[in-house]
């Protein structure tokens, strides 16, 4: 192993956190106005498959970034109003939309495209990508090669979603109806509306980790692609404390694993190197559960 191959896997890091940390920041968002979507799978999966079949159809990649974006924000409508104003068990509504989803994109593709497993083209365009460094500057060249716009983004983004609820009155609302919907209500402020907007948002968020997904890399759509991002994003909103900016680090955490996972393929069995992100998705959420747990009790001894 040289520097060159430490750097490269540094640049498969970045590319990796990419989807996994807009999915965090949509996860974020409702957890701040106390809603809990367990759809972000789903969300996810239908932005890849509508940004793909759009670039598949008509080879325009402004069509299909918006395409994947609607589609998941779409996702998040249905759990708004299932969630937010018909009071439906969350666990049911997400668990439910995230199968339906994973079975209702396999059967589209076979009806639209009478192809099963995966659909890709060499005519499909990828997103553009940001001018790579001179390569001089060897170190930087090999760390921030061949990254896309949206890569760039994400991390923007999060800084705007942190100045958004933490600097500006909108901001502030959305914090409170977290905090205390009743109390909001009382002053005048729509909290349902509010945390409609919160679960759309995040399933527009959803819908482009899955646009990035999909045609980034490699510009393909496979069933099941997100093979779990929805819920590592899940665990690193929880290991962020929904904070913004710490989600940058904590979905950079998960993105290393991924991109390990597959780099130790070549010195540790594939099968159990492929499971890290995984374990560590479990024992994250399980940790945050009881962390929560224990911080419940003692309020509840307290009062």
């Amino acid at each position: 192993m040289n520097s060159a191959y430490f750097l490269s896997i540094f640049n498969s890091i970045l590319r990796m956190t990419t989807p996994i940390l807009y999915a965090t920041l949509g996860c974020l968002l409702c957890s701040r106005v106390n809603v809990f979507n367990i759809a972000l799978e789903g969300q996810m999966l239908m932005g890849c498959f509508v940004s793909i079949a759009i670039n598949y159809t008509t080879h325009n990649i402004f069509l299909s970034v918006i395409g994947g974006i609607l589609a998941g924000a779409a996702v998040g409508l249905i759990v708004g109003i299932f969630q937010v104003k018909l009071k439906a068990k969350d666990m049911i509504v997400g668990t439910s939309l995230n199968l339906l989803i994973t079975s209702l994109t396999s059967y589209l593709l076979y009806v639209f495209f009478a192809t099963r497993g995966s659909l890709t083209s060499n005519e499909m365009v990828g997103l553009h990508r940001i001018p790579n460094l001179p390569e001089s500057m060897t170190v930087l060249h090999q760390m921030f090669k061949n990254l896309t716009y949206l890569d760039i983004f994400g991390y923007i983004l999060a800084i705007v979603i942190f100045v958004f609820l933490f600097k500006t009155v909108p901001g502030f609302h959305f914090l409170s109806v977290g905090l205390n919907k009743e109390a909001t209500e009382s002053l005048g402020t729509k909290a349902d509306r509010i945390q409609v907007i919160a679960v759309v948002l995040s399933g527009a968020l959803c819908g482009l980790g899955g646009v990035v997904l999909s045609m980034s890399n490699v510009i393909i759509f496979t069933e099941g692609m997100t093979a779990g991002r929805g819920y590592m994003a899940m665990a690193a909103s929880s290991l962020a404390g929904a904070h913004p900016l710490l989600a940058i680090i904590s979905s950079l955490f998960f993105g290393a694993a991924v991109a390990s996972s597959i780099a130790l393929q070549s010195y540790i069995n594939g099968q159990i190197t492929l499971a890290l992100p995984y374990i560590l998705t479990i024992l994250i959420m399980s940790v945050s559960g009881y962390l929560g747990y224990r911080k419940a009790h003692k309020k509840g001894n307290r009062s």
